[in-house]
């Protein structure tokens, strides 16, 4: 958690973002959240009561304050959706729960947040095809099932093939790595595929796990990419959306490098990306 806390202090101190380019997320009501996840297994997780093999599976103590978060994590995922249609681009200090499904949390994840962001732009009509991009270390199993057989949502997952979750869910499109892929088999892989699939799948719309749990040493990754191999996969993504006029909402997902100031940096890299491709103009 200390990662929530220290970065935007990072990103103030390095110049990279100004206190003008953050904003509160607002807590996300009950039927936002029911579009994608069931009305049972939110109940129980508003209640606390789920059972101790599901709280097992979701890694910490079922806490009243951590359902608030995942609430107001959906809601900066939300909001960052229409900031994203106004400018480009936007990013979330937290989310990337994506091994949540609609009926159960797992590994960490209670809500999942650009699931239910995904569903919320297809139920309003600010988007009618929508482009998952997951390049966490982790595959993005609870969204590769809530989206299974939704012809609106593509997703995609690149990540760990031996790494958790070690029973996979099908994504519209998985590229399992071996163990100590670096960056460039890393990134090869990546712009052999990307721009392919923004011209089959045409979305209007990009969601990106920026995870930086892809970088070698982290504790529960098992890549080998660097925090410059890292850091331009973000700013291909950015260019390729950007190029294509296409916005993108990004979440940080995973990065548990054993020093904090390693992820520190590498969270603040997709941030400096950002603002490279988006907004250098503006300086």
């Amino acid at each position: 958690m200390a990662k929530y806390n220290l970065l935007p202090g990072y990103l103030l101190k390095e110049g990279i973002c100004t206190q003008e380019n953050f904003f509160e997320p607002e807590k996300i009501p009950a039927k936002i959240i029911t579009q994608v996840h069931t009305r049972d297994y939110y109940n129980r997780l508003l209640d606390l009561k789920l059972d101790k093999k599901e709280i097992r599976k979701i890694g910490f103590p079922l806490r009243a304050d951590l359902v608030d978060r995942g609430h107001y994590i959906i809601g900066g995922t939300i909001k960052g959706c229409h900031f994203a249609i106004e400018n480009g681009v936007s990013l979330n200090i937290a989310g990337g729960t994506h091994h949540a499904y609609a009926d159960r949390g797992e590994a960490f994840c209670l809500l999942n947040d650009q699931a239910v962001a995904a569903q919320y732009l297809l139920d309003t009509k600010k988007a009618s095809k929508i482009l998952i991009i997951d390049l966490d270390v982790h595959q993005g199993n609870g969204t590769a099932k809530i989206f299974e057989h939704n012809p609106y949502v593509f997703t995609f997952s690149m990540h760990g093939a031996k790494n958790y979750p070690f029973k996979k869910e099908k994504s519209d499109l998985d590229i399992g790595l071996d163990d100590g892929t670096g960056d460039e088999e890393y990134l090869e892989i990546l712009k052999n595929t990307l721009p392919k699939l923004i011209e089959k799948v045409q979305p209007d719309f990009i969601f990106y796990l920026s995870g930086v749990d892809i970088i070698k040493g982290d504790k529960l990754g098992r890549l080998a990419c660097t925090l410059k191999g890292c850091k331009h996969r973000d700013r291909f993504v950015f260019e390729t959306a950007k190029n294509h006029d296409i916005p993108v909402q990004v979440s940080m997902g995973g990065g548990y490098a054993p020093a904090i100031d390693s992820i520190i940096e590498a969270h603040a890299n997709t941030y400096k990306m950002a603002q490279e491709v988006y907004f250098s103009w503006q300086k």
